[in-house]
């Protein structure tokens, strides 16, 4: 695995859920900073969540040591926990044997994972984390655009 280490932080907001959302991402490398968001019309906040995380390990050109820091409790439990690989194996099935849900952007962000190493570290949301408070302020302003 390559040394590249790039810091990702990521956010999604969503006004109603579902309703208008938008989603945003810091990556930081080499002391440059990049900030990307978008967002959808109709969507839920955990779509968002999953499309900061997929969009921000998508930009990245080859392997890289990841930190990923999100708020998402969704997003890090699913991944960290190793559920997401269950509901896989599973035909996209929970243990109780209802359907996964956003297994089209689980699918998306699987390889993604495979492609880099990924540290996951969950922290509180709207708790003054610099880099959380610039992706929630990109996520709600792209949420805001389809109102």
């Amino acid at each position: 695995m390559a040394e590249t280490i790039v810091k990702i932080y990521t956010d999604g907001a969503c006004s109603g859920n579902p309703g208008p959302g938008g989603w945003g991402a810091v990556l930081l490398y080499g002391g440059h900073e990049k900030r990307i968001s978008g967002g959808e019309s109709h969507t839920t906040n955990n779509r968002m969540e999953l499309t900061a995380v997929i969009e921000a390990l998508s930009l990245l050109n080859r392997p890289c040591k990841v930190l990923l820091t999100t708020d998402s409790k969704y997003v890090a439990d699913s991944v960290t926990k190793r559920w997401v690989y269950g509901w896989q194996k599973r035909g996209w099935k929970k243990s109780d044997g209802k359907p996964a849900i956003n297994v089209d952007l689980w699918q998306r962000l699987l390889p993604l994972l495979e492609k880099h190493e990924v540290e996951i570290a969950w922290i509180k949301g709207h708790a003054g984390h610099y880099y959380n408070e610039i992706c929630d302020q990109l996520a709600v302003a792209e949420s805001q655009k389809y109102r």
